[in-house]
């Protein structure tokens, strides 16, 4: 009985300090029922309750960060083993890779003749059509040209994102056109806002109507030989 009075005692005590429930418990041997017992009557001060406040949100701020981590770790595990997969891509392979982009991505003939263009904001997509277009259909360099789209609340910016995409391309400054402004304003809900905003490239070839019909041509044999026409 004596032993109890003394926990009973030092844990009123610590409470008043503004020690939490599972802080008392670690120091205090007792089952949760018998602790909320002996301090339902014990009053904190705002600051007691503040201070508990602070603990609460500190210890899930951790419980978050333990998760983010985690899931973060998953998530990296996943994308490595997935990158090993892969393997080296033979020069097939590139150009099928080619042909399901521009399909995905490209423009298309539909009632006059069409060039080759591929419009998309993502570097690395821009830089694998580059590559494509250069190795495996053999455009010159100097058939193609580039033409950026961005937003006219960015002007400020028109030199910095100049550099970006010529640094993406690999090509200098006379392949690129006037860039085209584009009055409306950007959605909020969109990721590349602010300073990671750079528009959106056209990728374009001159004289690339031929080209863009072998495109299609390319992929109906798709479509044929996977049985999905």
């Amino acid at each position: 009985m004596q032993a109890k009075t003394e926990q009973k005692n030092k844990a009123v005590e610590l409470r008043k300090q503004g020690f939490s429930y599972a802080e008392i418990l670690k120091q205090i041997p007792v089952s949760k029922s018998s602790l909320s017992l002996w301090l339902k009557s014990v009053k904190l001060a705002k600051s007691q309750k503040q201070k508990l406040t602070d603990k609460k949100l500190a210890g899930m701020k951790r419980g978050w960060e333990a998760c983010h981590a985690k899931k973060l770790f998953i998530t990296q595990k996943i994308k490595s083993e997935a990158k090993k997969e892969i393997g080296k891509l033979t020069e097939r392979e590139l150009w099928l890779i080619g042909i399901s982009l521009y399909w995905a991505e490209g423009a298309k003939e539909k009632d006059k003749a069409v060039g080759i263009k591929l419009s998309n904001s993502d570097p690395l997509m821009i830089r694998l059509f580059i590559k494509w277009l250069l190795e495996i259909c053999e455009i010159s360099k100097e058939n193609i040209y580039f033409e950026i789209y961005l937003h006219d609340s960015v002007k400020h910016r028109e030199v910095e994102v100049r550099e970006y995409w010529e640094k993406i391309t690999g090509f200098s400054t006379e392949y690129f056109r006037k860039i085209r402004w584009k009055k409306n304003k950007i959605k909020t809900k969109r990721k590349n806002i602010g300073e990671k905003y750079f528009g959106l490239i056209n990728i374009n070839v001159r004289k690339g109507v031929s080209l863009n019909r072998k495109i299609q041509g390319w992929i109906s044999g798709i479509c044929e030989y996977c049985e999905v026409v």
